[in-house]
């Protein structure tokens, strides 16, 4: 940056100069509102509203049962995941939107234990990192409960001299949801394979966010999410990926009807599809994908800007921003930042800490519609978190400074101390 603390002229200036700054047309981002939980809900596409209602009241309305053929609506999950597969570094077929982001990891977990099991029987575990996103955690507890294997958690330090001759499967998110700590994916990877290892890959923050290349890395599994940086809406479907020399091999655990080789054939017996298509398990939501096939859209427009390269450089200048005022401007204040400042190590967010209030100062700074989330501590690694996710489609570097001096001035004039903001919301 290019002063000590920049200014909000500073950060105009860098607006004005930013080549990306026309995609934020393509989203409803209300008056008032600095959006800084992108990592947790994406804004929405503009549209989305009359593609849906386009999707409700013609297909649905008018062309009925039709529209399965008319509208495209059977081969809708294929197309979405091809515009995914833009994104995450895979190619046109290796990528299908369906279910949720908890069903797909347990059918490709399940089924790298079955690889696991036929190519390396004597392997037992399953390593993961002790902060792993819970739901990833719980997946791979009740499936280790039923096939026999253990779940081992250690720190992020520890997980190279964790993978042992006895390890099955590395299950991983990417990056982390509490710190924006960022995995290098291809080292573990190759760490991984080195001891005949697979790995599976959560992208659900990093997907959108941050460059990733599941080809280039080798990786073997991936999932993600299609509501946070994809901005698909509140339960937009999830994606599943499986390198193509693994997805014949053996059945997803969920083998229903959408992911047979003739589902209209309607024959008694399960005859799985072909490649990624037999990780598709019930009718899926054509209204929610519809959706989501809406958010890919800007991927594809910043695709002429620099695509993903353009978006991560700056998503970078936005969390080292931050970082920076939070040094400087919020100096004294009792936070700390967990988030890398490493480049190469972080997200595309920066996560703070503090002693007490994390939770009311949150709330405070979104009265003043700054809204970012908040993280309770786990109780061994860090304390509660303050949470704000920069996604570089729509935020702008004039969104962040006066982002970090509504923080400012809700330390300075003790506003977070108000009662209210000390009431928790079922979801935080």
């Amino acid at each position: 940056m290019m002063n000590l603390t920049p200014t909000l002229q500073d950060c105009e200036l860098l607006d004005a100069q930013d080549p990306l700054r026309v995609l934020r047309a393509q989203f409803d981002l209300p008056a008032g509102v600095i959006y800084l939980d992108g990592n947790s809900l994406g804004v929405l596409p503009k549209t989305a509203p009359a593609r849906v209602a386009h999707a409700i009241t013609r297909e649905w309305g008018h062309d009925l049962i039709k529209s399965w053929n008319s509208a495209g609506w059977f081969t809708l999950p294929q197309r979405v995941g091809d515009k995914i597969a833009r994104v995450i570094g895979a190619q046109p077929g290796e990528v299908v939107a369906a279910d949720s982001t908890s069903i797909n990891l347990f059918k490709v977990l399940a089924a790298a234990l079955h690889i696991a099991a036929a190519d390396h029987p004597h392997k037992t575990k399953i390593i993961s990192e002790r902060s792993n996103f819970p739901t990833d955690l719980y997946i791979a507890e009740a499936l280790c409960k039923e096939r026999g294997y253990t779940l081992q958690l250690v720190e992020a330090e520890d997980l190279a001299a964790a993978l042992q001759a006895d390890v099955a499967v590395l299950m991983l998110t990417h990056v982390n949801y509490r710190t924006g700590a960022m995995h290098d994916m291809q080292a573990l990877t190759a760490q991984a394979h080195a001891q005949g290892i697979l790995t599976v890959w959560d992208l659900a923050h990093s997907a959108g966010a941050v460059p990733v290349d599941l080809n280039g890395s080798g990786a073997d599994f991936a999932v993600g999410c299609g509501y946070k940086y994809l901005n698909g809406g509140p339960g937009a479907p999830a994606f599943v990926w499986v390198r193509p020399e693994h997805t014949d091999r053996f059945w997803q655990p969920l083998a229903g009807w959408w992911g047979h080789a003739a589902p209209f054939a309607f024959t008694p017996d399960y005859q799985p599809a072909k490649g990624i298509t037999r990780y598709q398990c019930g009718t899926q939501p054509i209204l929610s994908l519809t959706a989501l096939d809406c958010g890919l859209d800007a991927f594809l427009a910043a695709e002429a800007l620099g695509g993903m390269a353009a978006l991560r450089q700056k998503s970078l200048a936005l969390t080292g921003l931050f970082m920076q005022l939070v040094r400087t401007r919020l100096q004294g204040h009792g936070f700390g930042i967990v988030t890398p400042a490493d480049e190469a190590l972080r997200g595309s967010q920066v996560s703070l800490t503090r002693a007490e209030g994390a939770y009311a100062i949150v709330q405070a700074l979104i009265a003043r519609g700054v809204i970012g989330d908040f993280r309770a501590g786990d109780g061994s690694l860090h304390a509660d978190i303050l949470r704000f996710g920069f996604t570089p489609l729509y935020v702008g570097f004039a969104d962040v400074w006066q982002a970090a001096e509504h923080l400012y001035q809700v330390m300075q004039t003790g506003d977070w101390q108000d009662a209210r903001f000390a009431q928790k919301n079922a979801v935080t």
